[in-house]
């Protein structure tokens, strides 16, 4: 058997381990190391990347700007700063036919711009949104289908840990990915908008009506929501005016919003251990996957299997688009069996040299960067795709009333809106790549 027929089994191999329920970082670890051990006839290689690969995965100045990222939306959690933005989104929106569900669609965005994350963004948003949604009569199942819908926002709309993942794997600057996001970010809510809207006239019952909020108070929810502003806009600007990095900038941002998170009495008592906790266990997680991905990244690598497969698709001469069409139908399965950030770092490096070799009409880099953020979109299809989409079981376990089925009957609606933005994306690269084309 050669290297190469070695490295393509296995992949079956490590399906078969996560079925198992092995995590995903151990899987990928267990798969990289056996398999070095196995194409080197002996312990020395993978030992030895052992070593160096652990130290240059923890001490890594790039993922540095992770954990800063995660304590960001722990002290935004802590501020009080996801109830105020669903507040004043309630109150301009909440009058209109599905008001409230826009809401929680709006207050996502705001709160993902802080987050970064997609489980985390969900889960808040939940705990916020749901009762209110369901004091105002709005069914279990499009609730939960619209938090759930929401908290994709959190992993597009910048700053995202996982778009900082995809920036180093593909080797690409961490600022332009976030400034390409925007504009698809904002597409996505506003076509979440539009499904709620839609949804609502054919199921009127699904959705009750809050009484008009008076002006003068929805202008005073407005104040509360200003720190969040500051925030997005101080971490955002700063960047982009090159008054410091993005790794700065998520420092910035995470002792801005510890800052608010502590005036506004969020930090009390043991409040401050427990986010800094929190923040160092799914710092650890994120860090053992990024070192299992490194591993069997490497093993692929010895193998020749991304170059091989590669030079395969080129000399198969198929088109592009057909070939960019099947990898992103791999992502929506992929969705239902893996979280976000396992899905880009196995298959990214396996697919980007592929995408890289083929002609798209686009610069080298101005590709690679509308890649990333399509991949991204796809990526978070799968989160909401029945049936194994885990922001749904995320929305499902915080409303144990709601059968998951009628939450599956429902979410569908948004995920047709996601496959709508997809189509658009792709056939119109400029959408993504305006801002980017605009300031650089």
């Amino acid at each position: 058997m050669s290297n190469f027929d070695i490295g393509l089994l296995s992949f079956p191999v490590l399906m078969l381990l996560i079925f198992l329920r092995m995590p995903i970082g151990l899987a990928m670890f267990a798969v990289g190391f056996g398999g070095m051990y196995y194409v080197t006839g002996g312990t020395v290689v993978a030992l030895a990347r052992l070593k160096s690969e652990t130290y240059s995965t923890f001490s890594s100045y790039s993922l540095s700007i992770v954990p800063m990222f995660l304590l960001m939306g722990q002290f935004a959690t802590l501020g009080g700063m996801s109830q105020a933005l669903f507040k004043a989104a309630e109150n301009w929106l909440g009058h209109l036919r599905g008001g409230v569900a826009m809401a929680a669609i709006g207050a996502c965005a705001g709160f993902g711009a802080i987050c970064g994350s997609s489980l985390a963004t969900a889960a808040t948003m939940g705990q916020v949104a749901l009762p209110e949604m369901k004091r105002y009569g709005y069914s279990g199942g499009f609730s939960s289908a619209t938090l759930a819908a929401g908290g994709t926002l959190g992993i597009l709309i910048p700053p995202s840990v996982i778009l900082v993942i995809y920036a180093i794997l593909a080797e690409q600057n961490i600022a332009k990915l976030f400034l390409a996001a925007f504009v698809p970010g904002i597409l996505a809510a506003i076509g979440y908008m539009i499904t709620v809207s839609i949804y609502v006239r054919l199921n009127p019952d699904s959705a009750g009506v809050r009484p008009a909020v008076p002006l003068a108070e929805r202008f005073r929810s407005m104040i509360d929501v200003l720190p969040v502003l500051i925030v997005f806009l101080v971490v955002v600007g700063g960047i982009y005016l090159g008054l410091f990095t993005p790794t700065e900038g998520a420092a910035v941002g995470a002792a801005g919003t510890g800052l608010i998170a502590f005036v506004n009495g969020g930090l009390r008592g043991r409040a401050w251990l427990d986010s800094f906790f929190a923040t160092a266990k799914s710092t650890a997680m994120i860090f053992f996957i990024v070192l299992g991905a490194a591993f069997y990244n490497g093993f692929l690598a010895l193998t020749q299997v991304p170059q091989e497969l590669a030079t395969w698709v080129v000399e198969t001469g198929l088109n592009p688009w057909l070939v960019l069409m099947l990898i992103l139908a791999l992502y929506l399965v992929f969705g239902c069996l893996m979280d976000s950030l396992s899905m880009i770092l196995l298959t990214i490096p396996i697919f980007f040299p592929i995408v890289s070799a083929l002609d798209f009409g686009l610069p080298a880099e101005e590709f690679a960067i509308w890649f990333g953020i399509i991949v991204l979109i796809v990526v978070e299809v799968g989160l909401i795709t029945p049936p194994v989409g885990m922001n749904l079981f995320v929305i499902n376990s915080m409303d144990r009333e709601t059968p998951i089925v009628k939450t599956y009957g429902a979410v569908m609606f948004f995920v047709g809106s996601d496959i709508v933005r997809v189509a658009l994306l792709v056939l119109f690269p400029g959408i993504t790549l305006f801002m980017l084309r605009l300031l650089y």
